[in-house]
Order: structure tokens, then sequence, then C-alpha cells
């Protein structure tokens, strides 16, 4: 056997022996980087092992020099020179000379387990064969001898997987002379947190998950994910993933993880790898502590002098007898990042996985009148008005929007998968192709044919295996053991189809009935003007009390805020008489305004809160939106006496804090008869920061944690305190980043609403936050007691 390649050792002579995989990692070990150490095994051993098979099979007679010219659309025989020359090859004999000089030189690490990395390099010959490394596995193997032979076979075979012959085909014509193979050895230590970083010159991407990140590659977790400004390294948003499990090496869990489960998953033959189920305390945990996450990005920032402002790289933090140890383990130069089926990359706005076929719709304004049950709908932007099709779909894409987008907040109301931001979708997709949509990481994967195909069975298996698809799953089921919360729980509606679920969730009511959706489903198209103009005022004022009796009745005696209609005129482009301000406009003559522009359809509102009252529902409450001054404030307040609302006793009318003139006039409000005010932090935020919601690339840099908008809620919450009256807050900022929620229990919000899918984790956040405060004053009164 030649002698072993060691990493710190690989000359660039060497590349084509070691393979692409090693020769980059080799680079940056060489230039100081931390690199978990290994040595190859190199191509030339392949092929020696190949030559020297001892078979009866014709088939396998002349290779490695064959060049197996198969017709790869006849996927039978495909399937059958695949498993053939596999079986081959893990039947047969690794001499035990190599496999004694790999043992032994592997020993020098004093570890239990190893990971064999397919390392390829492709002849110039052939320069259409480029991203292929993808296509093979990693193998992890006990630290033996018997268990390294099984392994390297295993690893070796797989360059004669069927999908692996089936590339070579496509790429050029199959020539075994051209693909160079070699294996790179590496201890494998049990590890705190693993992940990768993902860089290019529009930002970073770090993944992050506990113990190694073989459960990443699976597909068996979905990471916590950062997103950082490249220039600044500022961590721009952050998303907690779905960690149930976490992989350790040998019996016993790494220390970083909690006592594990009694039974222990998964331990394949031959390997030392554990699988651990972790507590449920720490899968809400992120897995990277902040000095980690600073470490990670300040490598990044080094790497970019070596490997410009593109690459991917692997990194584990290992755990170490006294410490731990950030360590690069794998690293992709642009030449050779493999998409993995991936191809379009957007926002994850709402969770879930799902395989569906695409329908394309390249102009927002053309809405059809129908879609297909089932679909990935794909368009460059959704309005409210789509909202009726959106039941069909099974999946959204959107090219524009950020995470509270239209299209954003609907998706997880009616909890459909969706990206949006993904850029250039409607010209990349093409209606009928079959896609995997990964609403949870904010990807897009394209199978080719059908799923029904032999051919593609094995290569749709892997993506389906790594990107499970996940139905919708129903809303939790909570227990009565949960922890009281002395801070109010709300929920956001629209759709009264929710109602049922939703309606036995341990909340205290409904904080935000959106009517500009949830009235959407009763008119059929034309604006409420079309409707009050052609004499059927009558008729809708009848099915719009009936919508919010739903409500009223669901949920008493606990409180309903209902807000009216809050439409800009480019929500509706599709309704006939929609509001008469510029499409073009930002704003447009939204909320408050508009009512004193045109009062008829907000008195056909006050009507409809009138009729449930007259019903016997006292528990709806109206909430006045975006409202930019203290007259239109009045103005409203007097409609609504003369709609005898406020000879209900229990009646509160209420304003959203979302223009802010709010934080100068609060007590003016005040004085004019606002009984509580509800913090609005979508557009809170874009109108402090100057930021559209729509566009998904600003929402990244300026979100509702930036410290002008943080500052303006705690203003807000003090002055409510001031005046006496209650603060809620009902954007998407509490659930889309908990951590805030710390912040606005030990500020004194008084009441904190989310959309459904957001309760489970809200409630926990706030008992978390609220045991703190508790803890914290205990413990200074005790110190105030000595």
């Amino acid at each position: 056997m030649d002698k072993l390649y060691w990493l710190d050792q690989i000359k660039l002579q060497d590349r084509a022996k070691v393979g692409d995989k090693a020769f980059y990692l080799s680079r940056i070990m060489q230039r100081g980087y931390p690199v978990v150490p290994g040595f190859v095994v190199s191509a030339e051993i392949l092929r020696q092992f190949l030559e020297n098979l001892n078979s009866s099979e014709s088939l396998v007679a002349d290779l490695p020099h064959s060049s197996l010219h198969l017709d790869v659309a006849n996927w039978r025989q495909l399937q059958q020179v695949a498993g053939r020359l596999r079986q081959e090859i893990l039947t047969a004999t690794v001499p035990q000379q190599w496999v004694s000089t790999i043992f032994q030189a592997a020993r020098e690490w004093q570890t239990s387990c190893l990971i064999l990395r397919p390392t390829l390099a492709v002849s110039t010959a052939t320069p259409s064969m480029k991203n292929i490394s993808g296509l093979l596995e990693s193998v992890f193997c006990q630290c033996e001898p018997e268990a390294i032979a099984w392994a390297l076979k295993r690893t070796w075979s797989q360059i004669f997987r069927a999908r692996s012959l089936l590339y070579w085909q496509r790429a050029g014509g199959i020539n075994l002379q051209q693909i160079n193979l070699g294996v790179l050895v590496q201890p494998v230590e049990n590890a705190i947190a693993s992940g990768l970083l993902k860089a290019n010159s529009s930002g970073w991407e770090i993944e992050a998950t506990w113990g190694l990140g073989v459960a990443i590659a699976q597909g068996e977790v979905q990471p916590d994910i950062y997103y950082i400004q490249q220039a600044t390294g500022v961590v721009l948003e952050q998303q907690l993933g779905n960690k149930i499990l976490a992989y350790g090496v040998n019996d016993a869990a790494p220390e970083a993880f909690s006592q594990p489960t009694p039974n222990s998953v998964l331990t394949p033959d031959h390997t030392s790898l554990s699988t651990y189920v972790l507590p449920e305390a720490q899968q809400k945990q992120y897995a990277l502590q902040e000095e980690y996450l600073q470490q990670i990005i300040a490598l990044g920032t080094q790497l970019v002098s070596e490997l410009g402002k593109t690459f991917t790289i692997k990194w584990t933090i290992a755990q170490q007898t006294t410490s731990s140890k950030l360590y690069i383990t794998q690293v992709s130069s642009p030449q050779s990042v493999i998409p993995h089926g991936q191809f379009i990359r957007g926002l994850g706005a709402a969770g879930g996985r799902v395989v569906a076929t695409a329908l394309v719709i390249n102009n927002s304004q053309q809405k059809p009148e129908h879609l297909p049950k089932g679909v990935i709908l794909v368009v460059p932007t959704i309005t409210p008005d789509w909202l009726p099709l959106l039941h069909q779909v099974t999946g959204i894409i959107t090219e524009q929007g950020g995470l509270t987008s239209h299209a954003a907040i609907l998706a997880r109301e009616l909890r459909i998968a969706a990206v949006v931001n993904a850029t250039s979708a409607t010209t990349l997709i093409q209606t009928g192709e079959r896609l995997l949509l990964d609403g949870d990481r904010g990807e897009v994967y394209r199978i080719k044919g059908d799923s029904k195909e032999e051919m593609e069975k094995e290569r749709e298996e892997k993506l389906l295996s790594t990107h499970h698809p996940k139905p919708k799953a129903p809303y939790p089921t909570f227990t009565s053991h949960l922890p009281m919360i002395a801070t109010q729980l709300l929920v956001n509606l629209s759709q009264s189809s929710l109602i049922e679920q939703v309606q036995s969730f341990p909340v205290d009511g409904v904080g935000l009935l959106r009517s500009e959706l949830m009235v959407l489903n009763i008119l059929d198209g034309q604006h409420p003007n079309s409707w009050i103009l052609g004499g059927r005022q009558a008729e809708l004022l009848e099915l719009w009390s009936e919508q919010i009796m739903q409500f009223a009745r669901a949920f008493a005696p606990r409180p309903v805020f209902y807000r009216s209609l809050d439409w800009r005129s480019q929500d509706l482009p599709s309704l006939s008489d929609s509001l008469e301000s510029s499409p073009q406009s930002m704003l447009g003559e939204r909320g408050t305004f508009s009512y004193l522009r045109n009062p008829a359809v907000f008195e056909l509102e006050l009507q409809a809160l009138a009729r449930v009252q007259q019903a016997g529902y006292t528990n709806v409450n109206l909430l006045l939106p975006f409202v930019r001054t203290v007259e239109e404030f009045v103005f409203c307040r007097r409609k609504v006496e003369q709609a005898h609302l406020t000879e209900v006793s229990q009646f509160q009318l209420w304003m959203m804090a979302e223009v802010p003139s709010v934080l100068f006039l609060l007590p003016e409000y005040v004085k004019a008869g606002t009984a509580g005010i509800s913090i609005g932090t979508n557009d809170l935020t874009q109108l402090l920061l100057g930021v559209d919601r729509e566009q998904g690339q600003l929402a990244k840099v300026f979100n509702e944690r930036h410290p002008a908008v943080m500052g303006a809620i705690a203003q807000l919450i003090q002055m409510a305190k001031s005046a006496g009256i209650p603060c809620s807050i009902c954007g998407q900022a509490p659930a889309l980043y908990p951590e805030i929620i710390d912040k606005l229990v030990e500020w004194g919000i008084t009441s904190i609403s989310v959309e459904p899918e957001a309760v489970e984790r809200t409630y926990q956040a706030i008992a978390r936050a609220e045991q703190r405060i508790i803890l914290a004053a205990a413990r200074r009164e005790l110190k105030q007691g000595k």
C-alpha cells in the first residue's frame, strides 16, 4: 500500500490523488486554521483494489479500465448493474496490510470512532462533470480493523450506485479513468454543537444543532439558523430550529447533553454512534452559546481572505477533557459546493415541508378565479384578496415579501408551508414541475420525473429522507399542567374555519381579529362600497355581523378585539371598487383616515358590532387601526357613540399604536377616550426605520429587534402604565423573536397576542420570563434582609 497522505503535508501535485475535499481542507489547515486532523487513502488504492478483484463476473473483469457503456434509460439494466458491482465490492477482501496501516495511523488519535469522507477529483478531460461530490456520503465506523475494512468498501462502492452511474453518463459519458476517489479518514469526537457556515456576497447563514453534524446531514433536525451581515458580523436575525435528537460517540451521551432517555436509538452495525433524545428544555434552547457564535463569525471573517466571499464550511465544537475547541471539518470552494438538489432559497415564512406540483402565475394582478387543489403556488407577490384561493394550495412561493408580509401572515394562519423573497422564482420554476418546498429552512428543491418511476426512485428517496415532507400538523393539545402566568396571552385570528381548533387554547381571548382578512371570505370579489352602492347593504350587514358573532360566541366570555378595516389600495387590486388612492403609494389612505374620506363602510362595521351586542354578546371590543392624529380618533369615537356601542358597559374602544406620532400624543389619546393600546410592531418598524415590510431583503437588516423599535416599545409600555391603561402587543415580533418576550414582561406589558402556531412557545416564554423576575425579586429581598 502506498503511503497515506496526511492533511498537513498534502502538496499541489497530490490533488488528483487525494480529491478536492481533502485538498481544500489541507490548504486551510496548512495556513494555520483549526482543522480536524486526518489522512487520505488515495485514489490509487481504489484502483489497485478494483484491479485485484477476484471475481467470476465478466462485468468486473476489466475494472477499473472499463467505461461501462450503459443504456441509462433502461432503468432495470441500470439497477441490476449497479447492484452487482456494489455487491462485488462489499463482499471482496481488503488486504490485511492496508487495513493494518490505516488502523495503526488512526490509533494515534486515541479515538473510538472514525469518519470516512469521500473526496473526489475529476479529470479536466471532462469539464462538464462538476458539482458531483454531493452524490457520495460519509461513513462512520469504529476504530477497529474489521469496521475500517467494511467502511472503506462501503465508501468506495458509492461510485457504482445507480444514481452515480446515471450522473457519470449524463455528464459526458462514463469513464472510470477520469474519476479519482480518495477517502479522507478523520477522528470523531463528541461535540457540543455542529453545523455549517454558508457565505456569499449578500450575507452569511449559520446553521447549528446539538451534538454531531450528522443530524443535519440526514435531515433529522431543523437546525437553528443565524443570518449574519457579512460586512459587520452583526447577527441580523436568528430562528430557533426543531432539534429533538442529537448524535454522540460511544454509549455515553456527551456532557453537553442532559441525561439521555433510557432507550438510545440508531446504533448501526460497525459504528460507534448513538442517538439521544434531547430533554424538552434543551430542545427549546439555541445550540450555540454567544461565545461560540462569535468564534464562528470571526473564523468566517478570516476565511474571506483565503476563499473569497462565497464558500461553505462545516464546523464542530469538539468537547475535550477540560475544554472545548472549534474545528473546521469541511471546506468547499465555489467549484466544489454541491446544491444537493436545492435551486432556490428565500425566507422561511411558514413552517412545514411539502412535495407537490408547481403552478406559476407571473402577474400577481391577474388573479385566477380558481386554483387546482394541492398545488404549490409560485407568484411574484400575494395581496390579501388572494385569501379565498389560498385554501386550495399546499404551499406558497413568492418572489417578494418579508416575514411580516401579507403572504407570510396568511400562510402562517392557514398553516400553509411558505417561502417568501425567493428571487426569480417565477422564472426558474415552470408550471407542472414537481417541487419540494421547505418552509422551515426557506429552501425549494426540484424533483425530476414521476416519483413512481423506478429509475428516479433512489434519487427521490434520498431527497425525501433528507428533507422529509411534513403534512400540516395539528395544533398542539394543551394539558392542565401548564404553569400559571400573570401576563395575558391572546391569539390573532381572521378565519372562522380555525375557531374550533383554537378556542380551547390556553389564551385569554382574541387580541387581534383582522377584519380585512375575515370579510374577504364573504365579499365575493367586490369591495364593500360596491355592495352598499348596489343596494345590498342589508345583506352585507347580515353576513358581516354573523362573521363577528362566530368569534364572539366561541370565545365568550373572553374578550375579542375586533380591528376595523385597514386596507391599502394595492392590497385589493382585484376588487372592483378599490380605494381611490394611488396604487403606487406604500401607505395609501389607510386606517382611520380612510373613514374620514368615506365613512359608509366604517358605519356598516359599527352596525355589525351593534348587532352582535344585541344578540347578547358583550365581549367584543373595537380596535382602531393606523391612527395618525387625535382628530381621527375623536371622529371615530363619535361614530362609535352614535352606533350606541358604548351603552354596553363592558365595551372598550382601543387604538393601535403603530404610527410613530403616538409616542408623542399618547396622553392626548387617553384624554380623548382610548381605553387601551395595542402595539403593532410590523407597521411601527416600517415607519420608524423606513422599511417596506413587503421587501424581504430590507426586512433581514431592519427588524423589530432594532434598538430604535425596542426603545419605542419600551416607551409606549411605560407611557401606558403611567396613564393607567393596558398595553398589548399584537405584531409579529414576539412570535418571530421569542427572546423579545423577556423584555416585554420585564417592562410591564399587560398582554401579548400571537398567531395560533406560536401560542405554545409564547406561553412557555412568558412563564420563564415571569419566573426569572420573581426569582430576581426574591434574591434582592433576601439580600436586603441580610
